[in-house]
């Protein structure tokens, strides 16, 4: 038995500038960041992905990101998660339940990229890892990174994750 939980961490997909007028938090998805969201939610519910608790930023990119992608779980739309760092989404990520198997983050870079080279990177890290390397330069709209870690959530902290995944809506079109 597999006791090992997960966090699985997306990044919004790409949010339209049509309009130059509308606050950045009202951003709508662009045409584009709607067919990310179905070919991420095809991956989702071809890999089994059932994250337990969904925390998703109130910004509307956010919001019409997890209703396109529909990943289930307890889903909570959390302000704090709009303008969050690295630092607080995992400050938050540390107050989930330990009962909680698996949690699924979606927000906004740079925190999420942070946040994820920060759990996943070690001083024995795997070089060479094409995953990982690939998110040290990017983390694209739409991407989806999947950790995994041995510890209680209250004890996540840099270096404790692995990185399982990284997949981009690119890879999946």
């Amino acid at each position: 038995m597999d006791d090992r939980k997960r966090l699985f961490v997306l990044r919004h997909a790409k949010s339209s500038w049509d309009d130059p007028g509308v606050d950045d938090h009202e951003r709508p998805l662009a045409a584009r960041g709607r067919r990310a969201t179905e070919a991420m939610a095809a991956h989702v519910r071809a890999h089994g992905i059932e994250p337990r608790l969904v925390i998703c930023s109130s910004a509307r990119r956010t919001r019409e990101t997890l209703v396109g992608v529909a990943p289930g779980g307890q889903q909570l739309i959390e302000p704090g998660l709009y303008s969050a760092s690295a630092t607080d989404l995992l400050q938050r990520l540390r107050g989930v339940p330990d009962a909680t198997e698996s949690v699924m983050v979606i927000g906004h870079n740079p925190a999420l990229q942070v946040l994820v080279l920060s759990l996943a990177e070690t001083a024995d890290a795997r070089w060479g890892d094409s995953d990982l390397e690939a998110m040290r330069s990017k983390f694209p709209t739409g991407a989806l990174a999947t950790l995994s870690f041995d510890c209680r959530w209250s004890e996540l902290a840099p270096g404790r994750a692995e990185l399982d995944g990284f997949v981009t809506p690119k890879q999946l079109q």
